[in-house]
């Protein structure tokens, strides 16, 4: 590219190529050392200071501008900084510094090549969308476009509107018709550019009974507006979706076209919403050789709004949209031209990239697009538990999915698999499941496949669904057929952890609520098996606020589930609806046994409280004890005085009465006894040497479900006993294993009379049993007696 710089003959755009090739390859370099530099925070200068006296080189400021840029780079990791822009890209970014280079021009160069470019790229435009004869008008604000035509409607329409003003309106009030799948706030906006007042605005519904539930009701619009006729008002313009904002459905467009010509409506295509949610990209289909008929018939439409910038993946590109009108000073009075040159460079840096990528170029951008959506849609539909939301849509280049299971009675938009023991309580819980569920696996596929470009959306009617739309991120994260597959791939990996929790979800919540003390915490937000609260002794259950001793259990819970290493993932955080600590299960990926779950949560946190118990009387009982046995020391001091008398207390006199008569006293002292609680003497441990035992402690109590697992059977799994999926052999030597376990956990009990019942014959007591039997009733010793002592542990051995 430097050589052909250098075949340039103007040297101050061979200068401005040249710089700008350097100033973006030494943001990319200095973003790429970032990221490889870990833990490294860099200095941003986000407090403003004074300018300095001396200027800076372009290194010093571009270094200032990445700082800037990367400055908390730790805090959103995962978020790209500059996006993947290519040769197209750095000639859109071009656009702009020529601009303000031809801005300099004498003003008869600066119209002839304004007019040139507008001119060029308006006539690109209307032939790869099939849209004849018509204008362009390019716009930074995606919704200023619509604002400009409804103010050209209402010249149209409003014939003495330039000498009356808003008199003419108040007369006759406009109504403008949006679809209620428009975007957030379009309406307002309109209003607001407009000064008109809200019931200006007709929100139209969508389909209810036939149709899609996302286009709007072609039936329902002609009555409103035969309503509208009759009040006295003008229905005046018309909004119709090429691609609405939530899945990317396509209203009837030829059918509101006849509705609008036969009661004289202005129809504007809307197509251009870019926002987190958008999937209005349908009219990019326009350059394809194959378009669909409510597409196609966008073409007929009196003015579109697009967004050419995000489909090809040109940075700071403008929206476009285009109109018909043959009244040049209705558009000059409604702001869609203009007489200055600089507004007519806003197309510049299209009219770069549209150069560069060619016809072929642009085509073949969105035909990729749309072939990735397709091939998405063909394997998912088959893939189990996946519920596409367009597949009316044949050519959209949108795909909308999300998990789900059926479910016999429940409502049709929801459906899930039958679950034991489902009450009908539980039923309507299933979707808010299923949404948490979604959006757990939504957050997993953007992680593991991040160049899939997948976002996470909540609809009203559906729930918690995943958007694919690669025509808005294919060209700036590179999205291959190989990506496309790999998401499959990880959807379907996915799958047995969704349905395996999608199941335990309600058995877990049976037996939590089964169980005394704990309570079961409905989170719709969380994804896993469910979230359960701990009610200890002091626990105010009318308070929202914070418990610190909840919290202290809660933790201790967490720390003794963690260290049993189960396949299951907890946390501990504050309750949905309070401040209350809770502790979160999560993913189930196998077949878990809720019950002994619940039963093992249950025994540790009441084993946790009662440790915190013991600890807190512990501490009362020593500081009692310590001052019961200050208080026994000072007696046995004044004993001890009284017993010696008060002339062995006299320093010299006392020396010399021990030497001639010493006293044999023993040392009385107290020791304190923690298991049992009780103050004690010292003196056997002075006569015997040595510290008694004290008294044991009582067992940990354990769950009554606690069951024995096999070696490697990690905590939590169901038994193996009766499994169908085992093999005969291999089911035979878990049962006998299992059945050794028990066997040995039975006790000594147990094995001393399996091994005596195994000396004699089964069934019939051996002579040298039943001679020991007689003798030791009779209360005459044995003359065997010795050799069957002995024999005993032999037999156990």
């Amino acid at each position: 590219m430097d050589a052909s710089l250098e075949k340039i003959a103007d040297p101050t755009l061979a200068e401005m190529g040249k710089n700008l090739k350097e100033a973006v390859k030494m943001l990319e370099d200095s973003q790429r050392r970032t990221e490889e530099e870990n833990g490294k925070k860099l200095i941003s200068g986000d407090i403003p200071g004074p300018l300095q006296g001396s200027g800076q080189d372009m290194v010093s400021i571009l270094q200032l501008v990445q700082n800037l840029m990367h400055g908390d780079e730790d805090e959103e990791p995962q978020s790209p900084r500059i996006q993947n822009i290519g040769e197209q890209g750095h000639m859109a970014l071009l656009g702009h510094s020529l601009g303000a280079y031809i801005s300099t021009l004498d003003k008869e160069k600066l119209r002839k090549l304004t007019t040139r470019i507008l001119s060029d790229t308006t006539l690109w435009l209307c032939r790869i969308f099939r849209y004849e004869n018509g204008c362009a008008y390019f716009h930074e604000e995606e919704r200023e476009g619509l604002a400009k035509i409804c103010r050209l409607a209402i010249h149209s329409r409003y014939e003495d509107f330039v000498v009356d003003g808003f008199n003419v309106l108040y007369n006759k009030k406009p109504v403008i018709y949006l679809s209620a799948a428009a975007r957030p706030g379009l309406g307002q906006y309109l209003c607001n550019q407009l000064g008109l007042p809200f019931p200006c605005l007709c929100r139209v519904p969508c389909n209810t009974v036939f149709g899609s539930q996302h286009q709007m009701d072609v039936a329902f619009l002609e009555k409103l507006i035969k309503d509208d006729i009759e009040r006295g008002r003008l229905p005046l313009l018309l909004v119709a979706n090429a691609g609405t904002a939530a899945v990317g459905h396509t209203d009837k467009i030829g059918r509101l076209k006849e509705l609008c010509e036969q009661y004289g409506i202005w129809l504007h295509v809307e197509g251009s919403w870019t926002g987190v949610f958008s999937s209005s990209v349908n009219l990019a289909t326009l350059a394809l050789g194959y378009v669909s008929s409510s597409v196609l018939a966008a073409a007929k439409c009196d003015s579109m709004t697009m967004t050419p910038g995000p489909w090809l993946g040109l940075p700071a590109v403008p929206a476009v949209t285009l109109y018909k009108h043959d009244d040049p000073a209705l558009t000059l009075v409604a702001g869609l031209t203009s007489n200055k040159p600089t507004d007519k460079l806003r197309a510049l840096p299209l009219w770069l990239s549209l150069q560069y990528l060619g016809l072929d170029g642009f085509v073949e951008r969105i035909k990729h697009a749309c072939q990735l959506s397709q091939r998405l849609q063909e394997s998912l539909k088959k893939v189990n538990y996946i519920k596409i939301l367009v597949e009316d849509e044949l050519s959209s280049p949108v795909v909308v999915f999300r998990f789900f299971q059926e479910l016999p009675g429940s409502d049709p938009v929801f459906k899930a698999v039958p679950v034991p023991n489902m009450t009908p309580s539980g039923v309507g819980r299933e979707r808010h499941s299923c949404d948490a569920l979604n959006r757990w696996l939504g957050e997993q596929l953007k992680q593991l496949v991040p160049a899939s470009g997948l976002t996470v959306m909540d609809l009203e009617a559906e729930g918690t669904c995943l958007r694919f739309s690669p025509l808005m991120t294919a060209a700036v994260l590179g999205t291959r057929g190989e990506d496309v597959d790999q998401l499959v791939a990880c959807i379907e990996s996915k799958l047995p952890v969704l349905c395996c929790t999608l199941q335990l979800r309600e058995e877990f919540k049976q037996e939590v609520e089964a169980t005394a003390g704990l309570l079961y915490v409905d989170d719709p937000n969380w994804s896993g098996i469910g979230v359960v609260r701990y009610e200890h002794a002091n626990d105010d259950k009318s308070s929202l606020k914070s418990d610190p001793e909840g919290e202290n259990i809660h933790a201790g819970l967490l720390k003794k589930l963690n260290e049993l290493e189960s396949d299951l993932t907890f946390k501990i955080g504050p309750e949905y609806k309070s401040m209350k600590s809770c502790l979160y299960v999560g993913m189930a990926s196998d077949n878990v046994d809720a019950a002994e779950l619940v039963e093992t949560i249950a025994a540790t946190a009441r084993e946790i409280e009662e440790n915190s118990r013991l600890l807190e009387n512990m501490t009362e009982v020593v500081r009692k004890g310590i001052q019961e046995a200050q208080v026994e020391l000072q007696k046995a001091s004044e004993e001890r005085l009284l017993e010696e008398g008060v002339l062995r207390q006299i320093p010299v006199v006392g020396s010399v009465l021990n030497w001639f008569s010493p006293v044999q006293a023993l040392q009385k002292g107290r020791t304190f006894n923690l298991t049992a609680g009780s103050l004690e003497s010292t003196e056997p441990i002075y006569v015997y040497k040595a510290q008694g035992a004290g008294v044991t402690l009582p067992p940990t109590p354990s769950g009554s479900r606690t069951k024995q697992r096999l070696p490697g059977q990690k905590p939590f799994k169901r038994s193996l006993r009766g499994s169908d999926a085992l093999s005969e052999t291999s089911s035979v030597s878990h049962i006998e294993d299992l059945e050794k376990v028990e066997r040995l956990s039975s006790g000594p009990e147990q094995i001393t009379l399996e091994a005596s019942s195994t000396e004699g014959h089964p069934g019939a007591p051996s002579p040298q049993h039943t001679d020991q039997t007689e003798a030791f009733q009779k209360g005459v010793p044995h003359p065997e007696d010795d050799h069957s002592q002995v024999e005993g542990p032999e037999s156990l051995r």
